[in-house]
């Protein structure tokens, strides 16, 4: 198996914050689809806007993530903060096709690009594996070689 390769940055980020800002997405997407809520949607999307795009220090949901990490002593785990730009990208991608899905009525679909997000979002929550890493590896990497 080839190893993966992550995009590199000097900028690092607590990992702590990183696996429980993928529960909240989750918990986001779960609560769209129950409630039937494109609220939810939007703001999982602004959030990942906000994490993707911008320098700001905090999007609403690592804010929280961030109190949740102090207030629970949970320590702090410096990892590179490039992945996850990379990931957040990728995730805002994944959000943007899901919310116009769902607001177009096309809940399958919507519910299938829901599922692969709560699976990659699961995975580095429960396991730590950062999927834009993979993708980074097999599908972006060669193209610059």
């Amino acid at each position: 198996m080839k190893q993966i390769i992550c995009p590199v940055s000097k900028d690092k980020i607590n990992e702590q914050i990183v696996r429980l800002n993928a529960i909240l997405g989750v918990l986001l997407v779960i609560a769209g689809f129950a409630f039937d809520s494109v609220l939810c949607m939007f703001f999982l999307l602004s959030d990942f806007f906000i994490r993707a795009f911008t320098s700001l220090k905090f999007s609403p949901i690592s804010f929280v993530s961030h109190r949740l990490t102090s207030t629970l002593r949970l320590g702090e785990k410096s990892i590179d903060k490039a992945p996850k730009i990379f990931a957040a990208r990728l995730g805002f991608l994944m959000l943007l096709a899901l919310t116009i899905l769902f607001m177009s009525g096309a809940n399958i679909a919507a519910m299938i690009i829901g599922g692969v997000f709560v699976f990659f979002a699961m995975l580095e929550f429960a396991l730590a594996i950062c999927v834009g890493c993979i993708i980074y590896t097999y599908l972006v990497l060669p193209f610059y070689k």
